[in-house]
């Protein structure tokens, strides 16, 4: 039994340390979400809502984005239409959560460790303002398309990201790189 633990402990630690990354921030987050009463929208979605409409407003589009009275998540009017509510899944926090999991289990040097996880999660938040954005447009003309849009083609596009982004980090910075 030893002989395979020395000989599978750097996986063993790659998942060990992913697994109490991703556990401490899931359940940071969490104690974040929970700091808020059942019918609020947290910080972070209501920020990203702020952020879709100044990325709207560059390209003149007509939108308008407020807090619901009926629920916590923002709803967005595109040309005076209801096009799509934001809620605190849209956020992609969880993504970030599992990018900065990886990249710890997978970590290099410290400074290039904490300068790429901050520029990883910048990425991914301004890659999540435009997906937002673009959803509303598309879904305002191809309302027919809502599964695809939102369901395949938008998930591929923020999971490629943080997939690409994990292949560079790999291959270029974490402490296995050749």
């Amino acid at each position: 039994m030893k002989k395979y633990l020395l000989q599978f402990k750097p996986f063993l630690i790659f998942i060990g340390t992913f697994f109490a990354a991703y556990i401490g921030l899931t359940v940071i987050y969490k104690l974040y979400l929970n700091s808020f009463h059942a019918n609020d929208i947290d910080g972070i979605t209501t920020m990203i809502g702020h952020n879709v409409d100044q990325l709207m407003q560059l390209f003149n589009e007509n939108t308008k984005i407020a807090k619901s009275l009926s629920g916590p998540y923002l709803e967005v009017r595109y040309n005076n239409k209801f096009t799509i509510i934001i809620v605190e899944g849209c956020n992609a926090v969880s993504v970030m959560i599992l990018f900065v999991s990886f990249v710890i289990a997978f970590s290099g040097k410290f400074k290039t460790t904490l300068l790429f996880i901050l520029f990883g999660v910048f990425l991914i938040y301004v890659m999540n303002v435009i997906r937002i954005g673009l959803l509303t447009v598309l879904l305002f003309h191809f309302r027919e398309k809502e599964h695809i849009l939102h369901g395949v083609l938008f998930p591929l596009i923020i999971y490629g990201l943080v997939f690409g982004l994990w292949v560079f980090w790999v291959n270029k910075f974490s402490k296995y790189a050749k």
